[in-house]
């Protein structure tokens, strides 16, 4: 990292400039990304449940030739 890169503006994947938000702000967006990322494993642990009932389903067809 080179000092022309401290220099630039904080940016999220989003494209929000941290260096313009205030505190409140910021930690609002902190709730929200908390949030996102709480529904985020909910699905991945979603998809696990169905990932798991079809392996076993195909687990069982294998079986039962």
């Amino acid at each position: 990292m080179t000092s022309d890169d401290d220099d630039r503006p904080a940016l999220s994947a989003r494209g929000l400039n941290f260096d313009s938000m205030s505190i409140d702000e910021l930690e609002a967006h902190i709730t929200a990304l908390t949030a996102e990322i709480e529904r985020v494993k909910a699905m991945i642990a979603k998809k696990k449940t169905a990932q798991d009932a079809a392996a076993g389903f195909f687990k069982s067809l294998s079986l039962s030739y």
